[in-house]
């Protein structure tokens, strides 16, 4: 399957992007009919990369919080 807009396969635009290939075909049988979401929502590749990188971030940030958290919980309970 090929994304119109770009002429690119999906499984390369999830790879770009960094997502699951599954994930971008649920976005497109979702969001794909709704004219208006795709004409505001069309990114360029260098956005997109953007918005994964930022997500990543996030969510390594969280996971460093949950990991202190974490330490200092074991670092105070006794053995």
């Amino acid at each position: 399957m090929y994304i119109s807009e770009n002429h690119k396969s999906v499984a390369q635009v999830a790879r770009e992007v960094g997502v699951n290939e599954n994930t971008l075909h649920g976005w497109m049988k979702k969001y794909g009919q709704q004219s208006e979401i795709k004409a505001v929502q069309s990114f360029s590749s260098a956005e997109a990369v953007l918005r994964a990188l930022q997500k990543e971030i996030r969510d390594l940030k969280e996971e460093n919080e949950i990991l202190k958290k974490a330490m200092h919980y074991f670092v105070k309970s006794p053995r």
